[in-house]
């Protein structure tokens, strides 16, 4: 049966896999190209790039230019694997329909959960991050009230349609591509000396402080995990496709401009950081590596502006989570994976998975406030390595993928991975060693084995499923 570009996404989902409910009340298509496109952009500027990057700098010195530069090489190559699969069966389900396709639907099953899983948590911590700064601007304000503001705000906006998504996170991401863009003007025009107040610092910091490799090796192996999870959320793009007015030319746009959008942001920002402040600066880890340089420079309230940026960011993640949380719940659902009950679309939207995914979200706030050290600790650790599993699972299915594409329906490989089967098993192998690089600390370590864990018990009830729904027909 051939399908036209508009067909529904829930169509495309069971079509990918042939299996779930097709027809119904189908997702909207809602997302303009100028939406997918600041997703795109945005997408790859997190609040953990303005704030948490100081830990890597602390553990690998100006070598942290070469660890974002090579964690940034495995996310392109991870992207565009998953821009191949996605351009080729544009679905709300993404990588989770991809897999279930090309491994089975035990596959589909673990991704697609632990991915929602992930995001569910990632609401919780970006809602307390978002409710901490609110509480330092109005002191006699609760933390709660916050929290509750802006999970009624996003799940509502989320709820009416989904070009509301794509609104709020348009001028999200225009607000923290024209931040980090002054940043690296800023940051350009102080490292040639032409900045009032400012010298040319030469490579004074970038050598001059026991080297370009302070803490050796060990120091880059330390600080590469760190720089990995940074790039989490990039997946979302590939998800937010399937709603917009051209899937396949739009995941294949965003794709085709990962690597500069990488190179510019992240590596160049990175430069800019350990070039012009010395890297064992303390104000790099506790002020954040972009507020330290902005008051190096002198820049008038750059705490401020900063807090403001991160608030952006911060929130700019949540609403893509629940976003993103809400379609892969649904996918899962109409494909049969998932309780039947959440497989419904009103008014172009999956209302019940975005009322789920928020809750669940909330839930994992009162967590925090609960058992902050034992419960949500432990949340926190489950989704530790769960973007790596992911992408783990995203390069096994493209491997296969790609064979029954070529044989099949060629005429879909509108976006191909480079140097196929080779960059694919680079990637696999890059995922790989991350993981096991994440043994060497205490931290990493127990992340990695809770996210082990996770998996691992999805793994088994998604094959249970497999089985008996074999069983039945």
């Amino acid at each position: 049966m051939n399908r036209t570009p508009a067909s529904s996404a829930q169509e495309r989902d069971a079509e990918a896999v042939g299996t779930g409910r097709a027809g119904g009340a189908p997702l909207s298509h809602g997302l303009k190209q100028r939406h997918l496109s600041m997703i795109a952009l945005g997408g790859v500027i997190g609040a953990g790039l303005f704030v948490s990057s100081g830990t890597g700098i602390a553990a690998a010195g100006p070598s942290i230019v070469i660890a974002y530069l090579l964690s940034g090489l495995l996310v392109m190559l991870v992207m565009r694997m998953l821009g191949e699969m996605s351009a080729a069966n544009p679905a709300s389900g993404s990588f989770s329909v991809h897999a279930e396709r090309a491994i089975g639907p035990w596959a589909g099953f673990t991704v697609g959960w632990t991915f929602w899983v992930l995001l569910c948590v990632g609401i919780a911590a970006e809602a307390i991050g978002a409710a901490g700064i609110m509480v330092k601007w109005f002191p006699g304000t609760e933390s709660w009230m916050w929290v509750a503001l802006f999970m009624v705000i996003f799940c509502g906006t989320n709820l009416a349609a989904v070009g509301n998504f794509g609104e709020f996170e348009f001028w999200f991401a225009a607000l923290k591509i024209t931040a980090i863009s002054l940043f690296l003007v800023l940051g350009v025009l102080a490292i040639l000396g032409v900045l009032p107040g400012t010298d040319a610092p030469g490579a004074a910091n970038l050598t001059g402080t026991h080297g370009f490799l302070p803490n050796g090796l060990d120091g880059l192996v330390l600080g590469l995990p760190a720089t990995v999870f940074a790039y989490g959320g990039l997946e979302t793009v590939t998800i937010a496709a399937a709603e917009s007015e051209d899937p396949v030319q739009g995941v294949a746009s965003a794709v085709r401009t990962a690597m500069w959008r990488i190179a510019v942001f992240y590596v160049g920002s990175m430069l800019v950081v350990v070039t012009l402040i010395p890297w064992n600066d303390p104000s790099v880890v506790t002020d954040g590596p972009y507020v330290a340089v902005l008051k190096h420079l002198d820049i008038p309230a750059a705490g401020q502006l900063m807090n403001v940026i991160v608030l952006v960011a911060l929130l700019s993640a949540m609403n893509a989570n629940i976003y993103g949380a809400s379609r892969m719940a649904y996918s899962l659902a109409a494909r049969g994976e998932g309780p039947s009950v959440l497989g419904g679309v009103s008014g172009g939207v999956p209302r019940a998975t975005v009322v789920a995914s928020s809750t669940f979200g909330f839930f994992a706030v009162l967590l925090s406030y609960w058992w902050p050290d034992t419960i949500f600790k432990w949340l926190l650790n489950m989704v530790g390595a769960a973007v790596l599993i992911v992408w783990g699972f995203i390069a096994v299915s493209q491997l296969s993928m790609r064979r029954r594409l070529e044989r099949e329906t060629p005429g879909k490989l509108v976006v191909k991975m480079w140097l196929f089967p080779y960059l694919t098993w680079v990637a696999l192998a890059g995922t790989v060693v991350v993981l096991a690089l994440m043994t060497r600390e205490s931290d990493t370590r127990t992340q990695l084995y809770f996210s082990a864990g996770l998996t691992a018990a999805l793994a088994v009830v998604g094959y249970v499923r497999q089985r008996l729904a074999a069983a039945r027909s």
